[in-house]
């Protein structure tokens, strides 16, 4: 399986992992030159080039799309069009009209769209989604998610505040993705309505909170940007509040971060207890060694990503999902820039 990586901040990362799970990486893109550099020598053997359609001419079966979080719609759209296989970063689109196009491209083409959304496939997400499709907490009312980060106001105002980075450049509801691609798998619902509200007035793009209604009725609340009080994990955070139980992340530090909290009331269990206690999922293997936990969404996405490819399973997040969380984030922004009213998110065609 033949594979070139566009964008090497966080491609040289995934590069390097695609290796790892048996991938032949052949190809690293990127405009800068120090970081072809680093591919040149991390990834040996892969031809750095410097233009993205470049990659057209290298007989690729797959692309990873790492490039900025606001562009990768269009080249997606070109390499599917190329009969490459897609793994995209988010977002998957920057507009509905780009996820439109997003969506008929992958419809049309004989290669398939995945979306490289590694938090869906990490440890205590997965535990909980487990428990929620087997009835364990009955039907789900409540889903909340944060993706956070505790960073001085210095390196905030760094990243947001300078055009020329995709942090710059982006609505604070944008990166809403590591929160609403886990709820809509956890819940196989879609986003009917957002309201977005910014957290600090007097900072408004350093961290919203989002109130979305899924076609199940449930209503999810997610957090994202930069607040404090995180522990050094993974920033990610879900609860799950069902008509029979609760199950929601430990927040802790170290192994026990990626541990989930399950609690049943008595009235809901057959002998009449109260249960309450911790749930570790099991380590994964690769190579016959424990990855390390934070890697695991990453290692579990690729994996899926290589037998949508080789074996022609359905993708881990497909386009549609992934143009629906994506879209989450352009609906909060409107709902943000008209005084924090609620917006309809548009269905995805198709959906």
């Amino acid at each position: 399986m033949r594979v070139g990586v566009v964008g090497l901040r966080m491609g040289l990362h995934l590069a390097a992992w695609c290796r790892k799970v048996g991938m032949d990486v052949v190809a690293a893109c990127d405009r800068d030159p120090g970081r072809r550099a680093a591919a040149r020598a991390e990834l040996p053997g892969a031809v750095p080039v410097e233009e993205w359609p470049d990659l057209l001419e290298h007989r690729l079966d797959a692309v990873v799309l790492a490039n900025d979080f606001d562009e990768h719609a269009p080249l997606a759209i070109a390499f599917l069009e190329r009969g490459v296989h897609v793994l995209s970063e988010s977002a998957a689109c920057a507009d509905y009209e780009e996820g439109c196009a997003l969506v008929a491209a992958a419809d049309r083409s004989e290669a398939t769209y995945s979306f490289a959304e590694n938090y869906v496939a990490h440890p205590h997400v997965r535990l909980i989604r487990e428990a929620v499709r087997s009835g364990e907490l009955g039907r789900i009312g409540l889903v909340e998610a944060d993706y956070l980060h505790g960073m001085s106001p210095e390196d905030v105002g760094a990243l947001v505040g300078d055009p020329a980075h995709w942090r710059g450049r982006i609505a604070p509801t944008a990166y809403c993705t590591h929160t609403l691609s886990p709820v809509l798998a956890i819940t196989d619902g879609r986003p009917v309505e957002v309201t977005a509200f910014a957290v600090d007035e007097a900072d408004p793009r350093g961290a919203v909170v989002m109130a979305t209604r899924l076609s199940s009725g449930a209503l999810a609340i997610t957090r994202h940007g930069f607040l404090q009080g995180e522990p050094d994990s993974h920033w990610s955070w879900v609860s799950v509040r069902g008509a029979r139980g609760l199950a929601e992340s430990v927040r802790a530090p170290g192994e026990r971060a990626w541990a989930v909290r399950f609690r049943t009331e008595g009235w809901a269990a057959p002998d009449g207890r109260t249960r309450d206690g911790e749930r570790l999922p099991p380590p994964l293997l690769l190579d016959g060694r424990p990855v390390e936990r934070r890697a695991e969404g990453t290692v579990r996405m690729l994996r899926a990503f290589r037998a949508t490819v080789e074996d022609g399973r359905p993708p881990l997040v497909d386009v549609r999902a992934a143009v629906a969380a994506s879209l989450v984030g352009v609906a909060g922004a409107e709902s943000l820039a008209d005084g924090s009213r609620p917006v309809p998110v548009p269905a995805v065609p198709g959906t």
